[in-house]
This record gives structure tokens, sequence and C-alpha cells, in this order.
């Protein structure tokens, strides 16, 4: 990926929002059919300012997880709308049995997104699941509150990644770079590979600057 000029920032507007429609149940009398999530995807360079509109949905995707929360971790200003599996393991440690933790982590960290989704809140979800279910149980609910929904792949190292788990992050690459991400519900898309994800260096909820 090509370097950004230092200084640069993203600007993700307000007006970008869900694509959320009304659910029309089918004459036959069958369940309604899901909303259609569909959206215009920008695919975003890196920067070094990452601007989002208040009350948007970031989801990092990082199949090394320890990558994307140290990257969470580092850059998001507004701290009480980060969500990741080691803040939310942390408060469960020595309330379950160790055994029980990752799935009650799970759990816990999905149903606290998805209570600051309602509440139209900003929130930042930090994931190693790199299918594309995952992502829809949280872009749904976003694009039904109408909130803007973002989407971050922060990619390992090529030793970091097992043979296994190749031809899906292959697949939420190629998504990524064509701007198909458009079709779950993502307004924005950024890749960061191990020599560009240095190049960001805050992550902001704030409205664009007026221009006086």
């Amino acid at each position: 990926m090509p370097t950004p000029p230092s200084g640069r920032s993203v600007k993700i507007d307000q007006d970008e929002r869900g694509g959320w429609s009304s659910d029309r149940p089918r004459r036959d009398g069958a369940p309604p059919r899901p909303a259609d999530l569909s959206v215009r995807c920008r695919v975003l360079r890196p920067a070094e300012l990452l601007r989002y509109s208040p009350g948007s949905l970031v989801l990092i995707v990082a199949p090394a997880r320890a990558d994307g929360e140290r990257f969470a971790e580092r850059l998001i200003e507004e701290r009480g709308a980060l969500l990741s599996p080691a803040k939310v393991r942390g408060l469960l440690a020595g309330r379950v049995d160790e055994d029980e933790v990752d799935a009650r982590a799970a759990e816990l960290l999905e149903a606290a997104a998805l209570k600051r989704i309602e509440a139209r809140e900003s929130v930042v979800v930090v994931t190693d699941d790199i299918g594309p279910t995952a992502r829809e149980r949280l872009v749904r609910p976003a694009a039904a509150q109408k909130r803007p929904c973002h989407a971050i792949l922060i990619e390992p190292a090529r030793d970091e990644i097992a043979d296994e788990d190749r031809p899906a992050l292959n697949k939420l690459r190629t998504a990524l770079d064509s701007g198909a991400l458009g079709g779950e519900g993502f307004n924005t898309a950024l890749r960061l590979g191990p020599g560009s994800v240095g190049d960001v260096k805050r992550i902001v909820f704030r409205p664009p600057p007026r221009d006086d």
C-alpha cells in the first residue's frame, strides 16, 4: 500500500447510513425476507486520522486477534466505545470457569455491542472471526437504526495465519478491495497490513469540522 501524505485524514460523513429497508411479507404467507443491506462502500487508504460520524459501528477484523486489540487500544479516542475480547475476558476473570470464558466473553461482547447500537452510541468491536455471519449479526441491527457501518481489516504477517484460514481471508480481502463489502452494509472499508498499520495514528467519532 502507498504511504499517505503526512497529516492527511479521512472523514466519514454523517449522511452515510445503513441500507435498511422495510421487510415485506411474501404473498404466499412465507416469512418476510431479510432486508437488503446494500450500500455504496468507499474503499479508504491509510491516514493519520480516521474520523467517523458519532453513533457509527466500526468493526475491526483481525485474524491475529492480539493485533486488532493492540491497534484499537492505541488509537480509539472514545474509550467507552471499544469492545474487545480481551477487555471482556478481563471482566470475567475469576467469575466463571476457565473453560467457559471464551464462550461467555463472545456472548457478552455481542450483547454489549447491540446495546450500544440500540442506544445509537458509537461502538468499536474487535473480532478475529473473518466470516460474513459474524459481521451480519452486528451490521443488521446497526442498519435498522440507520447507523453507518465501517470495516477495518488488520492483516497479519504471513506466518501468523493458519493455512485453513487463508481462503476465507483472501475472499474477505478481495471483497474489501473491490468495494463489495457494501453488499454487507459497510459504508467504508480499510485494509491495513504490517507495513501500513502504523500509518493510522488516531480514530475519533466526531462530525467533520465546519468550514468557517
